[in-house]
């Protein structure tokens, strides 16, 4: 009896096991359509607010303002494009008449004054870099990259149409969806419970409730982290008289919504467009300078933004602590890429939320989930 109840019980830990890596292989095979319905489902609840006033407030019918808020929604997206490609296109050509020889031979300079400092030298430096082999490891992979065959234009051309395509497909499975979630507002509650066991329902309506508060929660409060952002962004890039300050900040402020990788490529943009705004400037008397104000900038705001407002959107939204925020962001982008970095928090949200209302008899749950 007892060797029976040891195989019963190894079997039922493999099953739990391999369910569960099946699972994971479904969700990544299956990774564009969850983000299609994620975006649908965020699209949805920004709108919801719109879609009652017009019917309460203009009586509107459902379906009309549902169209009305889609095409608001849609029209703001194309405007904020819309104001970033001309901002580029003006960038790019500051970009293309800038005096790089000028900035090398300047940091060359600063550069031999800080190996003098410190006791070394420039020849020193090259002697290990020529030692590692790294210039031509880099020079092998960009031709690598670059194909230097006669079929580089088409596989170009190739490549773009593939990612306008890609791009319009998404947009209208993402719009498609989001009528019907905005339309119908029990559709996806209905969805749901028709893959549910009668004998499961009213816990199934809990969580869904539940989850919606929670998403609505984290949602606003992304918004008040891009807010913040945008203000200690826009103020800096202001003091320092770079141009089209409002939209740079506004964009790299939106690019932190990306973990670890967004920060970063916000302040990398901000550097750039400081430089090409002050072309006619001296770069070690002037411009250096002025970097080094943006980068502090960014540092303040990315002080305020993980000391204050991640902790506040994590503890009223998703209830979890910083440091299981970060394993989820980690694993999710191993697994999914940036994608998986974007969606890992609500996800993690909607995990607790499931696991408590269904497994709440499991103390590890209980310990898990507390305080949600």
């Amino acid at each position: 009896m007892k060797s029976y109840t040891i195989a019963k019980g190894i079997i039922k830990a493999l099953s739990f096991f391999i369910g569960i890596a099946l699972l994971l292989f479904i969700l990544y095979k299956v990774r564009i359509l969850i983000i299609y319905v994620v975006a649908a489902i965020i699209i949805a609840l920004l709108g919801r607010p719109l879609v009652i006033f017009f019917k309460q407030k203009l009586h509107i019918k459902r379906t009309v303002g549902t169209i009305i808020t889609l095409i608001l929604i849609l029209g703001l997206m194309v405007g904020l494009v819309g104001m970033f490609i001309p901002m580029l296109k003006e960038q790019g050509k500051n970009f293309a008449v800038y005096n790089f020889d000028g900035i090398e031979a300047e940091l060359d300079t600063i550069y031999n004054e800080v190996s003098e400092y410190f006791g070394t030298s420039k020849e020193t430096v090259e002697n290990l870099v020529k030692e590692s082999n790294v210039k031509e490891k880099a020079e092998n992979g960009l031709k690598a990259e670059k194909g230097l065959g006669d079929d580089t234009a088409p596989t170009l051309l190739d490549t773009v149409l593939g990612i306008l395509t890609q791009l319009s497909v998404g947009l209208f499975s993402v719009f498609f969806m989001a009528f019907f979630m905005l339309k119908e507002t029990n559709s996806l509650q209905l969805f749901v419970l028709a893959m549910v066991p009668h004998a499961h329902r009213d816990r199934t309506i809990h969580s869904l409730k539940k989850i919606e508060t929670l998403l609505s929660r984290y949602f606003l409060g992304l918004l008040i982290q891009i807010l913040v952002l945008f203000v200690i962004y826009a103020g800096t890039l202001f003091y320092v008289g770079t141009e089209q300050a409002l939209i740079i900040a506004f964009f790299c402020a939106l690019f932190n919504i990306v973990p670890y990788a967004g920060p970063l490529i916000g302040a990398v943009l901000m550097v750039v467009l400081t430089m090409t705004s002050h072309i006619e400037m001296d770069f070690s008397r002037e411009i250096l300078p002025l970097i080094g104000y943006v980068m502090i900038g960014v540092v303040i705001g990315q002080l305020v933004d993980n000391l204050v407002s991640q902790p506040f959107i994590y503890s009223n939204s998703v209830k979890s602590h910083p440091l299981e925020i970060f394993v989820i962001i980690i694993g999710a982008g191993l697994l999914f890429g940036i994608v998986g970095m974007l969606v890992a928090v609500p996800g993690y949200a909607v995990l607790k939320v499931i696991f408590k209302e269904f497994f709440s008899e499991s103390s590890f749950v209980r310990v898990w989930t507390k305080g949600m």
